[in-house]
């Protein structure tokens, strides 16, 4: 069902032997790479995006459809000064180009007993609708909340931009990390502090946003609520991809190219520097250096498999935890639902089970939880007049579990559509007039991450901070990576911070010409 737009042909890769700034190529067009690309404009470097898909975003890409705009993935916007420091580099202001609204209430979380709270900024707030609704918890919560803020402040504020090459920096931090709680899980952490099932789960979801297991994830990313509460959550007018054309207009300020439509098959290299790509065309692009916002999977794995490898060889790039991968259901309707807000997260009926199916049985459960965005509810332009715009997510099995999604897919879907008809949104199978779905196996072919893996790796302990593959290459010299597979992390501002850690492991323009 849905017309989609035409895909563009891909664009010329330019040359400039006239231009006599260094060269820097950026492998992938997500928030990584472009920002990435944005930072090293700022230092001195004439710089070329290469892009697989016919158009940037990588997780971030959009989807048209039917007079419909879908963004494909990231939605919430948590620590806008991120981006604004991309303008500020690029000369220019944010606001210019991009209308950023703060939504509060953030989101409303619904357990399967009909029970929800909207979450919103206020802490008093916060705490009494806690109160009103898990009577005597609310002193826990504000406990919980308090060890949020210490966290983000240690983990995020701390640590968040800064490389984590020296293992003696990470052997530094441990003893804080130690302290406070790192080998809990988040919902370990939650639970010291609170009773209610219903609340530790509401409380303890959020590695989910990052592809983390919430009774596996360190307790260290319970600092994502803090982010929160400390930055607001905010929605771009026209979607995400609002944010991903006005990266990609700061790169052609700087006189950067973006060329769509242009996989890259492998990394060049000369002894153990990294000095260009080879096209799947065949092409050869000559570079000072390359940045990877490619999977580090895939940049080890395939970029560099003719590379004799040190550390992230085939073995341990195997061997590696990857997170859960995603079902999502985009789709629009012929009428507009005003009680359902922008973010609602809409818990299942088993928390523990459901993510044991997913991280570590590879079940397909009957059961789900879902995260339902719908835009329209903020901007009302991403549907036609009297129509809402919607996407539904749930965490799935990644690709290691062996489902046939050919199969399993719509039946799948119709049963989240039989269950939204049935909840928050009533007569939904009447009212759909347009659709599209995705699984597994698109984030493995569309965006060549292993195992189709929604998030990259797990946040694992031992898979954060310095286990975590680096932001300059272990295995090449002038070879970086940016990402959500790199430190610090998945998520919006972690992604945005791998690219702001360039700064201070990428040499100025300046030194390398």
């Amino acid at each position: 069902m849905g017309r989609v737009d035409r895909q563009r042909p891909p664009t010329r890769v330019p040359d400039r032997p006239g231009d006599p700034r260094p060269h820097a190529v950026v492998i992938g067009a997500g928030f990584g790479g472009l920002a990435a690309a944005v930072r090293l404009g700022a230092r001195g470097y004439r710089v070329t995006v290469l892009e697989k898909l016919d158009a940037p975003g990588g997780r971030a890409f959009v989807f048209r459809q039917d007079g419909f705009t879908f963004d494909a993935g990231p939605t919430i916007i948590t620590v806008p000064h991120v981006f604004e420091e991309l303008w500020t580099l690029a000369g220019r202001r944010m606001s210019d180009d991009i209308d950023l609204r703060e939504l509060d209430p953030f989101y409303r979380i619904s357990l399967a007993d009909g029970r929800f709270i909207d979450v919103c900024r206020d802490e008093d707030e916060m705490r009494a609708r806690v109160e009103a609704l898990f009577p005597g918890e609310g002193a826990g919560f504000v406990r919980f909340q308090a060890e949020c803020r210490r966290l983000c402040d240690l983990a995020f504020l701390g640590q968040g931009d800064r490389p984590m090459h020296d293992p003696l920096g990470m052997a530094k931090l441990a003893p804080d990390l130690l302290t406070h709680g790192a080998l809990r899980s988040v919902h370990g952490l939650a639970a010291k502090y609170v009773r209610d099932p219903g609340l530790r789960a509401i409380l303890s979801f959020h590695p989910l946003l990052i592809g983390g297991n919430p009774f596996a994830t360190t307790a260290v990313y319970a600092l994502i609520p803090e982010l929160e509460r400390r930055w607001g959550v905010h929605f771009a007018m026209g979607g995400t991809g609002a944010l991903v054309k006005g990266l990609a207009g700061l790169i052609a300020g700087q006189g950067g190219t973006l060329c769509c439509g242009n996989e890259v098959d492998e990394i060049v290299t000369s002894g153990r520097r990294a000095v260009g790509v080879r096209l799947a065309s065949g092409e050869t692009v000559a570079a000072d250096l390359v940045v990877s916002n490619a999977d580090p999977g895939w940049t080890y794995g395939h970029l560099l498999r003719r590379t004799d490898r040190r550390r992230w060889t085939d073995r341990r790039v195997a061997r590696a935890r990857y997170s859960m991968s995603l079902f999502v259901w985009y789709f629009g309707t012929d009428r507009r639902y005003e009680d359902v807000p922008h973010h609602s997260i809409l818990l299942g009926p088993r928390y523990r089970g459901l993510l044991e199916d997913i991280f570590r049985r590879g079940v397909l459960a009957d059961d789900f939880s879902l995260y339902l965005h719908r835009p329209t509810a903020t901007d009302p332009a991403l549907a036609p007049p009297g129509h809402d715009a919607f996407y539904v997510l749930s965490p799935v099995p990644n690709l290691a579990a062996g489902i046939d999604w050919e199969a399993a897919a719509e039946p799948y879907r119709r049963r989240i559509e039989a269950h939204l008809s049935a909840t928050v949104l009533p007569g939904l199978e009447r009212s759909v007039v347009t659709s599209r779905v995705v699984t597994p196996p698109y984030f493995r072919d569309s965006l060549n991450t292993p195992l189709g893996a929604g998030f990259s790796l797990q946040p694992l302990l031992t898979q954060s901070a310095w286990f975590r593959p680096h932001n300059r290459s272990e295995e090449l010299e002038r070879l970086y990576l940016v990402g959500a597979g790199t430190h610090p992390g998945a998520g919006v501002p972690g992604v945005l911070c791998s690219a702001k850690i360039l700064d201070a492991v990428v040499p100025h323009a300046d030194a390398i010409r």
